[in-house]
């Protein structure tokens, strides 16, 4: 993790709250491989601003600072405005944030894994909070049916540059 001046006890905290949760009202994780390099990857998931260019299910995106523990994005998606804060930053290995919308709370991880055949990318969501509790088959569809849209979109951009 990069710590940026967080103390070893934040930095657990933080790595706690980042991690997605057993106990959320709706969990999903999805996985592919990406014929591409890992640092092409990377730069796509990270550059927050340019993410409606290759993921259209993201209306807008910005970031407020560098991609850093602690550093706050506001994005649109679904029409639904968010206010996420980056958790994890390990560079080409690990990315987390939380993320707060109407009535739900969210954690995104990903994971990045050199491969014989590109990089094996693994995203995983939960959502949890009073929406997703009073609708949790409507908010488990919608993350079983958006991760791997995600990064089908993540791997046609990341070939696409090549």
């Amino acid at each position: 993790m990069i710590d940026r001046g967080f103390s070893a006890g934040a930095s657990a905290l933080i790595a706690l709250f980042a991690a997605p949760s057993a106990e959320a009202a709706a969990r999903s994780q999805s996985t592919i491989v990406i014929d591409a390099p890992i640092d092409r990857i990377w730069s796509l998931v990270v550059d927050v601003d340019r993410w409606p260019s290759w993921n259209k299910a993201v209306q807008s995106a910005r970031l407020d600072g560098d991609v850093a523990p602690g550093s706050v994005f506001k994005w649109t998606s679904g029409g639904f405005g968010v206010t996420s804060t980056f958790r994890t930053v390990q560079p080409m290995t690990h990315l987390s944030w939380t993320g707060v919308a109407f009535g739900a709370h969210a954690v995104h991880s990903w994971l990045f894994e050199p491969t014989a055949r590109g990089v094996k990318v693994t995203t995983t969501e939960t959502f949890d909070g009073w929406m997703p509790r009073l609708m949790p088959r409507t908010m488990q569809k919608m993350l079983d049916d958006t991760l791997p849209k995600l990064l089908a979109s993540l791997k046609r951009a990341a070939e696409q540059q090549g």
